[in-house]
């Protein structure tokens, strides 16, 4: 009888691990969102080719993305919950002096709205690279089929609908890209090293930019304010929100990880034109369901990113403008359906918009940092935040992510100079 007591008690405490593990699960969602959105194409062709190129060197620069992905986006949901505003809303209000209150709307607006339009394209014909890879269908002719998807996932107006979608393919993504490293075997001392020690081998500095670039995200700090707001409203969700965006952005800054490790012990010193040539790197271990299995995570990076781009286009100008209702405004689904059209037209047409990117990195390059001022101010702002402003580390913290952001923005700027020149 005792012993069958003891085993009844050990089996509800073990119960209750589980459901304490799974209670925690189920506040995942918008820093999933966020996730989904920064792995896109752009993500897996860089980390592939960062991982060819360096081996396992400057994995350091993932871990240093992340780390401030987490910091920036931590500041970006406490704006939403305890200020209860968008972050555009925050910065319209910050500044009382109407020109600099006018610039600062308008300088954000355009710049986020232009580049999402232009980097839309290469976001859809990213998600396409996996189906037609497998099918032998040109991307020009799958791509508008997944845009006009997407499309209709952003007219739904359900906020729901897109949040489940987007932990769905990080599932995928994770599943597929994570799965992947362990059965290549690299030699992890090698891997910590890389993580931890930081090193800038010769020609590595424009690869380490395009790492940290495309995790950390400007319309991602408006998008998460606005989302947050859906899903907690009182300072005692502060924590849940928190633990949503470290272990989402962490899952993503793993499956980045996940890439480049694979990448760099299969194909170091392999030239890389495509992500889809680590498929042809890994027949020798996964045989013919190699391509299969590299597709599916393809196919779910830019799946995602491509349905987060006009999605944060939309939610930054409604925020900035003041526009109510959420995903069900008017002008909301305009934004929304204006970016996607330009997506869907130009993969379609074969077109390679090389100077519309061009002009949308430079755009980034000046926005990051912007942004990232933006949200220190406010951060500090008491009136706004009581005792939920900053304290003096994150501020400490803060500023060596903003100089970071202004070292990339500018090199940004001079790369994209020198490509016109």
């Amino acid at each position: 009888m005792v012993q069958q007591l003891e085993e009844k008690v050990e089996g509800n405490v073990e119960e209750k691990k589980s459901s304490g593990f799974l209670q925690k699960l189920k506040v995942i969602g918008p820093g999933a969102v966020v996730t989904a959105s920064f792995i896109g194409p752009g993500t897996v062709t860089t980390a592939t080719r960062a991982g060819a190129s360096f081996g396992y060197s400057v994995l350091w620069a993932i871990l240093f993305s992340i780390i401030t992905t987490i910091l920036l986006q931590e500041m970006a949901a406490r704006v939403g919950i305890i200020a209860k505003k968008d972050l555009g809303q925050a910065i319209v209000e910050q500044f009382k002096q109407p020109l600099l209150k006018f610039g600062s709307i308008w300088l954000v607006a355009i710049a986020i709205a232009v580049g999402c339009a232009a980097y839309i394209s290469g976001d859809l014909i990213g998600t396409s690279m996996g189906v037609s890879t497998l099918f032998n269908i040109p991307a020009n002719i799958v791509s508008p089929f997944i845009g006009i998807i997407i499309l209709i996932l952003g007219l739904t107006g359900s906020y729901k609908i897109i949040e489940r979608i987007m932990i769905v393919l990080i599932v995928a993504m994770s599943a597929t890209f994570i799965t992947t490293m362990f059965v290549v075997k690299p030699d992890w001392s090698a891997v910590f090293q890389g993580a931890f020690v930081p090193s800038l081998p010769s020609g590595s500095v424009l690869i380490i930019i395009a790492l940290i670039g495309t995790t950390v995200v400007p319309y991602n700090f408006f998008m998460h304010s606005s989302m947050v707001q859906d899903r907690w409203g009182k300072p005692a969700h502060l924590k849940d929100a928190r633990l949503d965006t470290v272990i989402s952005i962490s899952v993503g800054g793993l499956i980045t990880a996940a890439i480049l490790i694979t990448a760099g012990a299969t194909m170091l010193g392999s030239e890389v034109k495509s992500v889809a040539d680590l498929s042809i790197q890994l027949e020798p271990l996964f045989g013919s369901w190699a391509k299969v299995f590299l597709c599916v995570g393809i196919f779910a990076a830019g799946f995602s990113s491509a349905l987060a781009s006009p999605l944060g286009a939309a939610i930054t100008l409604a925020s900035l403008f003041g526009w109510k209702g959420g995903m069900k405004n008017k002008n909301f689904k305009i934004v929304f359906t204006v970016i996607m059209v330009i997506g869907i037209i130009t993969s379609a047409t074969g077109f390679e918009p090389m100077q519309i990117l061009l002009l949308a990195q430079a755009l980034n390059g000046i926005l990051l940092p912007i942004v990232a001022i933006y949200l220190l101010i406010i951060m500090n702002n008491k009136k706004l935040l009581g005792e939920y402003s900053n304290k003096l580390l994150t501020n400490v913290l803060g500023i060596a992510i903003v100089l970071v952001c202004v070292f990339l923005g500018g090199y940004s700027l001079l790369d994209v100079i020198s490509t016109f020149s």
